[in-house]
């Protein structure tokens, strides 16, 4: 005897989660969740209260077409078209990286150093300048205005693209007057010792590696942003001679990093002059963070 058809949430559920399954999507159950709640407007955690309801057809239609995109290795963040950084719900789609975990941390990093954050209260000229590079969704630079909107933001992309995006998240956000968008590689245009802080997180994943990446992000997520060239330090190495030059005395650098790239990152950073060296891990336990001071002489 066939299966019936599903007829309500709850049978929806579990009849999405088993074809998640079944195309090998990494906690189906949980995507397929997600999914749905998200067509419903509510809280993950509110799901159950739909699941004795027979959905519209529509709705099924929608949830159908998003269990396709899943099935077909599309990340679930580009399906449901928003994901959540920090305090903030950001759009993503494939203009730009889906924000992580992991550069969560990046920000916590910038926000525990209290000298970035000193400036005359009064004068906003003075306040310090922070500068992210690599923007992409634009994630970092509006974690950081919503956090500690007492500074100025620059945040830079190369990819005109990604740029468009942030700028649509800084809208969704209610922060486009409190950041400055520029398309540019690196941060060099800067005065020489205009700059607190820089905070980048850029492609870093070697050339030769990104075929080897996981489908869902070798497929859709831009490359542009992944490909760091040969050992991956390409862009790396371009923003961090940039940091050495525009850097007021006494400022950090803050970058993500590849988990084998930690010693590379630290010798390059001190050859460019750079103290207090850190080469930390993220939550995971994989070194993922470099922070370093210019000195303050």
């Amino acid at each position: 005897m066939p299966t019936p058809a599903p007829r309500t949430v709850a049978e929806y559920v579990a009849a999405g989660s088993a074809y998640l399954a079944r195309h090998q999507v990494e906690n189906p159950q949980v995507a397929c969740e997600l999914l749905a709640s998200h067509l419903f407007q509510c809280g993950r955690l509110e799901l159950f209260r739909h699941y004795p309801a027979t959905p519209a057809a529509a709705l099924v239609d929608a949830w159908r077409r998003g269990l396709k995109r899943l099935a077909d290795g599309e990340p679930l963040q580009y399906v449901l078209g928003e994901w959540d950084f920090r305090q903030l719900t950001l759009t993503v789609d494939r203009r730009a990286l889906i924000p992580r975990p992991e550069t969560e941390e990046l920000v916590d990093l910038v926000l525990a150093k209290p000298e970035l954050w000193q400036g005359t209260r009064d004068d906003a000229a003075a306040l310090p300048l922070l500068v992210d590079v690599g923007t992409g969704s634009g994630c970092i630079a509006l974690s950081l205005a919503w956090e500690k909107p007492r500074a100025r933001y620059v945040a830079i992309d190369a990819s005109a693209e990604a740029l468009e995006l942030a700028r649509a998240n800084a809208q969704r956000c209610g922060l486009a007057d409190r950041i400055e968008f520029r398309q540019a590689c690196g941060c060099g245009e800067f005065p020489a010792g205009s700059v607190a802080g820089i905070v980048a997180n850029l492609p870093y994943i070697p050339t030769a590696e990104i075929d080897t990446l996981e489908r869902h992000i070798r497929a859709h997520e831009p490359h542009q942003a992944l490909d760091g060239g040969p050992d991956g330090l390409d862009i790396v190495r371009q923003v961090a001679r940039d940091a050495a030059m525009v850097l007021r005395a006494g400022g950090w650098l803050f970058l993500e990093i590849g988990d084998a790239q930690g010693p590379a990152t630290h010798d390059l950073l001190e050859e460019l002059g750079f103290l207090h060296i850190k080469i930390s891990a993220d939550l995971a336990g994989h070194t993922r963070f470099a922070q370093a001071q210019l000195s303050a002489q």
